[in-house]
């Protein structure tokens, strides 16, 4: 779990930092946790609360720890006296920190204090979360005890579209569908005119805007940024910049392609995906969940729902595995690779309830590339009512038993 995770932290490290998109939950799950037991300072863009930017060590001497602070990417200037208190006082759980812009917050965290912050990445709900049910282990086990043949298969919860489309943020699972669509609208508008204009020198904010709407249609696909700056009218290294602006906000996740060969690892293209499917389907102006069942991108939402369960779970082990994917020249593909302990684990994603033998081809092509790893036995994660074997070394299970 997440928040035992963060509670392991602030035991063993004097600062700890919560970081995640904006309306995640970071707030939320500190206060939770450390109810009456730290303090709370909600730093602002425009009010200087408390003069912290004008005299950081003064205000840090009025604040007893352990506290928290949020938002803290408007007071950058904290950081700096939080590490001569720390160095000073020499504890551990003293001050959480969190914010919403990882490469600007977390630049300035890890210059200024290396070696005395633990990072927590916080990402929306997953669904067995959601659903208030605990999840059905199998990708844990899979990764940990290869081999292992019996595992819990949970109840699936809140069919697919459903989750897909309402996505795995707090405050949506409070609304009728109604409201919904009203919460994303003014949810891009704060985070493109707060969250955007502070992390990137970006000329065009409506231009940003579009840009965010056609890389929702592009999950679960190879980003090239020569065809998005056509589209839009701007350069290759402005889409790549804006790219980079998505994924250090916690809108975006990028996946390397394999190879063993660095040289190749770095020349293959990424793979991106939307870290929520439900702005993606307000993106894309998907009134309901019925609506996906017909729509021209449910392929790319269904693999990027599963990806995201699957990020957000292993974010829980101990040590967490590479993520990659597979692409062959011919066009042969794997969805996703995990990679722990020597061992290739490769996953294919399809929204289906009956995959076919034409549905994992792709296992043998990557099997073939590299003949000397240790592949496992291959995955796809779909629809099926319950595990079975597609091939002896081919398991489907359903995509709510992750």
């Amino acid at each position: 779990m997440i928040e035992d995770r963060l509670v392991e932290l602030f035991q063993f490290y004097p600062v700890v930092a919560v970081l995640g998109a904006r309306q995640v939950g970071k707030s939320t799950l500190v206060e939770n946790l450390f109810s009456g037991q730290v303090s709370t300072t909600v730093f602002d863009p425009v009010v200087d609360i408390g003069n912290v930017r004008q005299d950081p060590d003064f205000f840090l001497q009025n604040v007893t720890p352990p506290a928290f602070f949020d938002e803290v990417q408007y007071a950058p200037e904290l950081l700096n006296s939080i590490k001569r208190k720390v160095d000073q006082e020499k504890k551990n759980g003293m001050f959480i920190l969190s914010g919403s812009q990882n490469l600007s917050v977390l630049k300035d965290i890890s210059e200024s204090l290396a070696g005395r912050v633990a990072i927590l990445n916080l990402l929306p709900m997953s669904h067995s979360e959601v659903n208030e049910k605990s999840g059905g282990g199998f990708l844990e086990q899979w990764l940990l005890a290869p081999g292992q043949k019996d595992f819990s298969e949970t109840d699936i919860g809140s069919p697919v579209f459903d989750a897909i489309w309402k996505g795995g943020y707090p405050k949506i699972s409070e609304l009728p569908d109604s409201l919904i669509p009203g919460y994303w609208q003014s949810y891009m508008q704060t985070y493109i005119e707060r969250d955007v204009r502070k992390v990137a020198n970006i000329g065009s904010l409506q231009t940003f805007g579009r840009f965010i709407g056609l890389l929702g249609a592009l999950t679960s696909q190879e980003i090239n940024h020569n065809q998005l700056g056509r589209e839009l009218g701007i350069t290759r290294n402005t889409a790549r910049s804006w790219t980079e602006t998505a994924e250090s906000t916690f809108q975006w996740i990028s996946i390397p392609a394999f190879s063993r060969n660095p040289v190749k690892r770095i020349s293959g293209k990424n793979k991106g995906y939307f870290t929520d499917t439900g702005l993606i389907c307000n993106l894309q102006k998907i009134s309901s969940p019925k609506v996906i069942a017909s729509h021209p991108i449910q392929g790319a939402l269904f693999e990027t729902f599963v990806v995201m369960e699957i990020v957000k779970l292993i974010q829980k082990l101990p040590i967490q595995p590479n993520l990659y994917h597979f692409r062959s020249h011919s066009g042969a593909e794997v969805d996703l690779i995990l990679e722990l302990d020597g061992r290739l684990y490769p996953v294919e994603i399809k929204s289906k309830s009956n995959p076919t033998r034409k549905d994992i081809r792709g296992f043998q092509a990557f099997r073939d590339c590299f003949p000397k790893e240790n592949i496992q036995k291959g995955l796809v994660i779909c629809a099926v009512p319950s595990s079975q074997h597609i091939r002896e070394d081919i398991l489907a299970v359903p995509w709510w038993s992750l």
